[in-house]
Formats: structure tokens, C-alpha cells, sequence
């Protein structure tokens, strides 16, 4: 396995040059990335002269952060923890409000390279997915939820129109024996589907995985609370930014700014009412989500489906969480 610093150096954080743009790092300001993962944005954001508290909830990433603090001469603060809770974060550090918030969302490029994390369906490695390393699996999943469950999962955070098939196929290999590892779900997955056809763009695990390490991650959920957290450590004129790489993530962010910059279309039945009267959090220089540019997109995959949205903050009042409000899939935390 690399060192730390060949981590960091051959790490190219997706579309750096756009979230810099938009973040706006200065020397004496303090932002937060609470996504920190291999360092990539935390770096640039040090580099321009600031200061920066770093969030990830991967004790990994966070043992291998230890030289980028040591190099930092006390301008980096890293914490073991999840985003949702950024505000709290700085507040214990004595921070009463800070210039920036920058948000990578989803799997990192790290996790995904460990077999032994459970992320990825082209490594072989026990079931895990969890990002902090603590509470029930995907292998606990799989082998205990109900066929029904399983395929509401798979459909809501996977998008997977297959869902109930590969539901059906999960519970039929487990009778057999117990799904312990990612090739094991990937052989259940694949009897539904068959597998990977040479004209598939995907391969047919992909959305079972994606929407297994949101559920196991509560990722939906996290993404929403650390919004409004934002909303509420940023001062007037500082810049949340948030980096999404699929439709669901990318939903809440843009119904989040839309009630907040008070733009929010009509309300149907299936979004509660937002009062009218509520003075907006922030401003938007850019209405719609920013693609990366192509010669990134055609050099790294993960930047083909990347979207990054922005506000600026106001001096409004920051809101409580209203998850409601932001379209969440009904499926409740675990």
C-alpha cells in the first residue's frame, strides 16, 4: 500500500479549479471540508493561505491525514467525525462562525481502492461499506432484511428497475449460504441480471451497491443535516459548496438552495409549504448545477456525472432541519 504522501499525490480531487472558484479561499480565512478523504480540496484550500478544519468520519482517512496536519505549521485541524454534526465541530473548537464550507459527497477514491472496506463490486472483500468502521454492514443487511426491504432499497437509492429480482436472488443465495463478501452478493446480484454483457455500459451490481452504502452510511440523511448545519456555522458572505456525484444527492442540494434562496418552485402536495415570508439564507451567483470541463471528464471518470452547486450566505436567520422540505426517499434512518 502507498505511504500517506503518495496517497496525497497521485489523489486529484474532482473538479478542484470549479470548487476554488466558488469557495473563494484567502489567507486568514477558516473553512471547513467536511469531506477530507485523501486531502485533495484541504490542500488547495491551505495552499491559497487559509485555515481549514478537516471532518471525515473514516478513522483511515484520518490516520493517514496525520503528515498533512504535522506540514501544516497549526493551519490544519483534523476530526474524526461526520459532517452532519460541522457546526458542532467547530463550535467545540471555539469557532463561532467560519468563511467557507466545501462538501465532497459519496464514496472516495481511497475506500473504493480497499478490498477490505467492502465498497467496490470489482474487488473481492468482506461485505462491509461502512465509512466510520462502526455499526451494522452491508453483509448485516443482506442477510437479514426481508425481500421487501431489500428491494425498496435497491429502487429508491439505486435506481435500480430490476430491484425486486435481485431482492428475490439475494434471500434465494442466502438460504443457501450466509452473503459474506462482495463477490458473494455480486454472484446473488447476477442472478437476476446475468452478467455484464459486453455492450453494458454499467455493470448490473452497480446501483445494488450504490444504494446498499447509502443505506448502511445513512448518506441521504447526513447530506441533508449538513446543510442546514452550514447554513448555521456560516457567516454573512461566506460560501457553501457542495460537489454531488448522482441524482438523489444532487436533488437535495438543489431544493435545499431553491427553499433558501427563496426560489423554491411551487409547492405540490408531495413538498411541504415553505412560508413565503421566510428571509432567504443565501444568494445565488450560479442558478444551475456546474458540470466539470471536458478534458476532466474525459481523464477521470468520477467527474463525468459530478455537479457543483453554491450559495452565499446571508445574514438571515439560519433554519432548523426540515428534511421534509427537501423531497428525502422515504426509507427513515436505521
Amino acid at each position: 500500500m502507498p505511504s500517506a504522501p503518495q496517497q496525497y499525490d497521485r489523489h486529484i480531487p474532482v473538479m478542484l479549479p470549479e470548487v476554488l472558484a466558488a469557495l473563494q479561499p484567502a489567507r486568514g480565512g477558516i473553512f471547513i471540508d467536511g469531506t477530507f478523504g485523501a486531502g485533495g480540496y484541504t490542500k488547495a484550500i491551505l495552499d491559497a493561505g487559509a485555515e481549514v478544519i478537516a471532518i471525515d468520519r473514516d478513522p483511515t482517512a484520518i490516520t493517514a491525514g496525520q503528515a498533512m496536519v504535522e506540514a501544516s505549521g497549526g493551519r490544519l485541524r483534523l476530526v474524526q467525525g461526520t459532517f452532519s454534526h460541522l457546526h458542532e465541530i467547530a463550535r467545540d473548537l471555539g469557532l463561532s462562525k467560519v468563511q467557507g464550507v466545501v462538501l465532497d459527497i459519496g464514496v472516495s477514491s481511497m475506500q473504493l481502492d480497499e478490498a477490505d472496506r467492502g465498497f467496490s463490486f470489482q474487488k473481492d472483500g468482506p461485505l462491509d461499506m461502512r465509512m466510520s468502521k462502526d455499526g451494522p454492514s452491508a453483509k448485516d443487511y443482506v442477510n437479514a432484511l426481508a425481500a421487501d426491504d431489500l428491494a425498496n432499497i435497491i429502487f429508491v437509492l439505486g435506481d435500480e428497475p430490476r430491484s425486486r429480482s435481485i431482492a428475490r436472488a439475494i434471500v434465494k443465495a442466502r438460504s443457501e449460504a450466509p452473503i459474506l463478501t462482495t463477490f458473494d452478493l455480486v454472484r446473488a446480484v447476477q442472478m437476476a441480471t446475468g452478467p455484464q454483457r459486453a455492450t453494458d455500459r454499467t455493470h448490473p451490481a452497480t446501483r445494488t451497491f450504490q444504494a446498499l452504502r447509502i443505506h448502511v452510511n445513512s448518506e441521504l440523511e447526513e447530506l441533508a443535516e449538513a446543510l442546514y448545519a452550514a447554513e448555521d456555522i456560516l457567516e454573512e458572505g461566506g460560501r457553501l459548496v457542495v460537489v454531488t456525484f448522482h441524482s438523489l444527492e444532487d436533488r437535495i442540494v438543489k431544493r435545499f438552495f431553491q427553499l433558501r434562496s427563496g426560489k423554491a418552485p411551487q409547492a405540490s402536495r408531495h413538498v411541504p409549504h415553505v412560508e413565503d415570508t421566510l428571509k432567504p439564507g443565501f444568494t445565488q451567483e450560479e442558478r444551475g448545477a456546474i458540470a466539470a470541463g471536458e478534458d476532466e471528464a474525459r481523464g477521470n471518470p468520477r467527474a463525468r456525472s459530478a455537479k457543483l452547486r453554491y450559495g452565499i450566505r446571508t445574514n438571515a436567520p439560519a433554519l432548523k432541519l426540515d428534511s421534509g422540505a427537501l423531497g428525502m426517499p422515504r426509507l427513515g434512518r436505521h
